[in-house]
């Protein structure tokens, strides 16, 4: 026998069981060896391991149904219930990271993102290195998201070094927020993937989701949450040894960046070229690096990769072998 909690967050919980449940209990009928009890947003199924993960696969595609046709009526139920077992195969939960807006499945979508993805669940603390359009940032706000519909974290923390504006925001016309979007813009697209409208403008106002420069993260301890540092490369050595040591005891952090990107003054050293080499040995940190193989945007942005790293190892910048091993 088996308990699994599922959330249903984001969803009317009506139009999936119905104004008088009826519609749930089609569901309980379907699922006779299983417990369903519901509470609000939440769902808690008590029975056996191998009916826990049939409703979960089932439950997954009611989800997606939802997403794509806003409604899902008795028959629709019954209907995805009987489908093909090798269609649904494909959408297992431990595959699929969150289901996003108009039914996407959002997953690690090469071997060095699935490489983040176990890095995550296994360690409190993954360096994620790579150029763009490898996922790096999409992957990370997707699992931080995970763990924020799971109700393993309380709260999000996403930050970046705001270089273009020397950390020094105050000049800039408007709240917070509108002084940061234009250097948060990446880290909104994907929230605004992975969330319901709505439902992401309550966690901004409400503090659950909070975007943040790097320096606003400073004499902070950041406890039952998960966060990520983006574009890290533009941090310097103290500003990262800063966010690091933020970490609180039930807490998930993923720092992500492209050190052959740095923007930081040519003298200054960049906390990630530095934490790759101080950190690497350190039991609960993991290093991922990603590559060209894992571009995932169009084709023609990992040529543009290749072209530029092949003129910056002919003028001597840091190729991405020197980044992965030089120990100076």
């Amino acid at each position: 026998m088996g308990e699994k909690v599922l959330s249903v967050e984001g969803y009317d919980p009506l139009v999936i069981f119905g104004a008088n449940e009826n519609k749930l209990e089609i569901i309980r009928h379907l699922f006779p060896q299983l417990k369903v009890i519901v509470r609000g947003e939440m769902i808690k199924l008590v029975g056996p391991e191998d009916a826990i993960k049939s409703f979960e696969i089932y439950f997954d595609q009611v989800l997606m149904h939802i997403e794509q046709y806003h409604t899902v009526s008795e028959a629709d139920l019954e209907m995805i219930a009987s489908s093909d077992p090798e269609i649904t195969k494909k959408f297992l939960p431990d595959d699929v990271l969150v289901h996003g807006r108009n039914g996407a499945q959002i997953k690690a979508r090469t071997e060095n993102q699935r490489k983040m993805v176990e890095s995550v669940n296994k360690n409190d603390l993954t360096f994620a290195i790579g150029p763009a359009g490898t996922g790096k940032t999409y992957t990370a706000v997707a699992l931080a998201v995970r763990a924020l519909k799971n109700k393993e974290v309380k709260r999000l923390i996403l930050a970046r070094p705001a270089v273009e504006a020397g950390e020094s925001l105050g000049f800039l016309p408007g709240d917070m927020k509108e002084k940061l979007d234009p250097y948060m813009m990446p880290l909104y697209d994907a929230l605004r993937d992975m969330l319901p409208g709505a439902k992401l403008e309550k966690y901004l106002e409400d503090g659950t989701i909070e975007i943040a420069p790097l320096a606003y993260m400073r004499g902070r301890t950041l406890d039952q949450a998960f966060a990520i540092l983006d574009e890290a490369q533009n941090a310097t050595p103290n500003q990262l040894k800063m966010f690091l040591t933020r970490m609180g005891n039930t807490a998930k952090f993923i720092v992500t960046g492209d050190i052959t990107q740095i923007d930081l003054p040519k003298k200054q050293q960049s906390g990630l070229v530095q934490a790759t080499k101080i950190l690497k040995n350190i039991s609960g940190i993991e290093i991922i690096y990603l590559d060209e193989k894992d571009i995932v945007r169009h084709p023609l942005v990992g040529k543009i990769i290749k072209a530029y790293q092949k003129d910056e190892n002919q003028i001597g910048f840091l190729s991405k072998m020197d980044y992965r091993n030089t120990d100076d």
